[in-house]
């Protein structure tokens, strides 16, 4: 009963916030002059996020915050080289081609628009936020509260004032924060960096909303970031869907696909919003990538599979597709990971 009223509590919490300014700007195949919106609508609403805190059944979370850090991360990748460390959640340090890039990052004890209530970490961030190397740029996927963490994006402004990539709709929240260096992207545009690499923004599956009022009036979005070696994509936060062989049509095969696995149960209200692990797998498959990360699991309990439960299933599916460990890697938080370029040729 317990847990049942927390995650009601966490439910209500997330629907409850200050809302940012609409967008405006023209229509769009995903866009209709007011709302986002994905090809299928998402169905699901604040009714079935009470019918899931009622009916849980939640499987084990451990907590440990006192999990030591990574090392320190070196202070830059040299032209060719990709270094990628995951920091847990969709938090992520890629350095490429002299940048250093973050996603999605959140340092906070909490997934919430409250300090004292809301969904609470399980482990420590895998990186001292201290440790970070110079930030250049900040890549916002969405804006919930687990991958837009404001508190946080103000410490990076404060010790690094880095670039900060966001969906259409989405810069307002921002500057009301005091965040100042902000681009926006819709699907298939792009940004071009200070080492002449492009950011491009891509379609993913999902939705947005900080409060009750401002549901899909800003942008979700995954990313394609050119490097020397091949493009990688971080996908953020999403369900399966054609965009991933899209972005493999425009883009060619992927360096590295970065790509969520956790929160994933129960399926008939996270199937249409996030992956579970074969669909993972699968994605990694339209991508074509040549490696693949797994992100989004075992940090905050936003979902009723347990800490442990999606990088297991996803180590059995690899294994049983025959598949190598590299071809989708589960990481250790704070670890960082080299990845070779594409032995095609690349335009990027």
């Amino acid at each position: 009963m317990r847990r049942g009223a927390v995650a009601l509590a966490t439910a209500l919490l997330l629907a409850a916030c200050a809302l940012a300014g609409a967008y405006q700007g023209p229509v769009s195949d995903h866009f209709d002059g007011r709302l986002f919106h994905n090809a299928q609508p998402f169905d699901k609403g604040v009714l079935d996020l009470l019918r899931f805190a009622l009916t849980r059944e939640p499987g084990e979370w451990r907590r440990d915050l006192g999990l030591p850090p990574g090392p320190k991360p070196l202070p830059w990748a040299g032209q060719g080289a990709l270094r990628v460390t995951v920091v847990n959640h969709a938090s992520v340090l890629i350095q490429f081609d002299g940048q250093n890039l973050l996603t999605d990052p959140i340092w906070s004890e909490r997934a919430s628009p409250l300090s004292w209530a809301g969904p609470r970490r399980y482990v420590p961030p895998g990186l001292r936020f201290e440790d970070l190397p110079r930030i250049d740029v900040v890549l916002i996927s969405h804006n919930h509260y687990d991958h837009l963490d404001l508190p946080t994006l103000q410490r990076l402004q404060t010790a690094h004032d880095p670039l900060f990539i966001v969906g259409l709709g989405e810069a307002g929240t921002l500057r009301a924060a005091g965040l100042e260096r902000i681009v926006e992207l819709d699907w298939w545009q792009s940004h071009t960096l200070a080492n002449g690499r492009k950011i491009w923004g891509a379609p993913s599956v999902h939705w947005t909303g900080r409060g009750l009022g401002d549901r899909n009036r800003s942008l979700w979005l995954s990313y394609v970031v050119e490097t020397a070696g091949g493009p990688v994509y971080f996908a953020g936060d999403t369900g399966y869907g054609p965009q991933f062989r899209q972005v493999a049509e425009r883009f060619g095969p992927m360096r590295l696909a970065l790509l969520p696995i956790g929160a994933y149960k129960p399926r008939w209200l996270t199937a249409y919003q996030h992956l579970d692990p074969a669909e993972a797998l699968r994605a990694a498959g339209d991508l074509r990538a040549a490696a693949a990360l797994a992100i989004h699991f075992g940090t905050f309990e936003l979902a009723d599979d347990g800490q442990q439960e999606a990088p297991e299933t996803l180590r059995r599916l690899r294994q049983e597709a025959g598949l190598p460990e590299r071809a989708f890697d589960i990481p250790l938080f704070g670890s960082g990971y080299d990845f070779a370029p594409l032995s095609l040729p690349s335009d990027v």
